[in-house]
């Protein structure tokens, strides 16, 4: 079954980057190696401290469209509890991400 990830980026400064992939592992090396030209490269984002799993493209993509529609206060409650310290969840190794 494929798997599909909703994730969350963020800088050292605390700026936040909502996206979409299918490997996430593979995504936030290219946001490290900045990779993708564009918003993270720009402002240095690629510490990954929030994802959720569906099986469904559709909900995945209606899953990052309602994140990104949230105020950052809610999008931080959202990890914060888990993740206070704001953590990078992929200093754990890609295969911990799959």
């Amino acid at each position: 079954m494929k798997q599909y990830y909703v994730y969350i980026l963020a800088s050292r400064s605390r700026t936040l980057y909502i996206g979409v992939t299918n490997d996430l592992g593979h995504r936030v090396e290219q946001h490290k190696g900045k990779a993708l030209p564009g918003f993270t490269s720009r402002y240095n984002i690629s510490r990954l401290v929030y994802f959720e799993v569906t099986g469904d493209v559709m909900s995945a993509l209606q899953r990052e469209k309602e994140l990104k529609g949230w105020r950052r206060a809610r999008k931080v409650a959202l990890f914060d509890a888990a993740n206070p310290t704001w953590e990078d969840f992929s200093a754990y190794g890609s295969h911990t991400l799959e």
